[in-house]
């Protein structure tokens, strides 16, 4: 049985939440703020954390970063009242992998759930060891990531979106392809997040080298190639 960590300060989110998800076949684990989400999550085994992010003690985004430090696997859900596209560049940026806005409909709560956890699944199932495109490589399970011999940090979310540019080199990805696959959303059109992370990628793996690998194709979307 899979087991999810909630943590959420609101009694009545927290049970409706915890109900719901037992009712479909999961163990549900309930925190009622951030450090005793981050003390249950270091002493247990869990394939999924859903978190607020108004949280008493610490919130959401800190308790995300924390989790990362100790796994970087694990998917995490955002289920927050806090909806801004800043807000949402915060959370993908701490570490998030989706992000829903309350209210909520628990079926399409339960839907992302299940998408998350295969996923994750399937990663650990299936990723090769390395992955390689001219000049950059990235070490999938150490999670680092060099090009011509230096060394880039990037944040989880630029890693995801990094790692899944390479797989789909010379090839062109559209915004709601990126969306459903490094974000497992939808695409909004009305929010920009997912060009302000491409920017982000490309001031790391683009801007000190003369080869550029990330190219922006106008009204389609965006490609990875050294040909260009």
């Amino acid at each position: 049985m899979q087991t999810i960590l909630i943590v959420e300060d609101e009694k009545r989110v927290a049970d409706l939440l915890k109900i719901g998800l037992e009712e479909n076949g999961y163990q549900a684990v309930v925190a009622y703020d951030g450090l005793m989400g981050l003390r249950l999550f270091r002493s247990g085994t869990y394939h999924l954390v859903i978190s607020d992010i108004i949280l008493p003690k610490m919130d959401g985004f800190e308790l995300c970063k924390e989790i990362r430090k100790c796994n970087e696997h694990v998917p995490i859900l955002m289920l927050t009242a806090l909806g801004s596209a800043d807000d949402k560049l915060e959370g993908f940026d701490a570490g998030a992998d989706d992000y829903m806005v309350k209210p909520f409909d628990f079926r399409e709560l339960n839907a992302r759930v299940r998408v998350l956890l295969k996923r994750s699944a399937e990663r650990v199932a299936t990723t090769p060891g390395h992955i390689s495109y001219a000049d950059i490589s990235v070490n999938l399970d150490m999670r680092e990531v060099q090009r011509a011999g230096v060394t880039i940090k990037l944040s989880p979310k630029e890693y995801n979106l990094l790692v899944y540019m390479m797989e789909n080199a010379e090839k062109v990805i559209t915004r709601v392809e990126i969306a459903e696959n490094v974000w497992n959303t939808h695409f909004d059109t009305g929010t920009n997040f997912i060009d302000v992370y491409i920017n982000y990628l490309r001031k790391k793996v683009d801007k000190d080298f003369d080869r550029k690998l990330i190219h922006t194709k106008p009204g389609v979307g965006f490609i990875f190639s050294d040909k260009i």
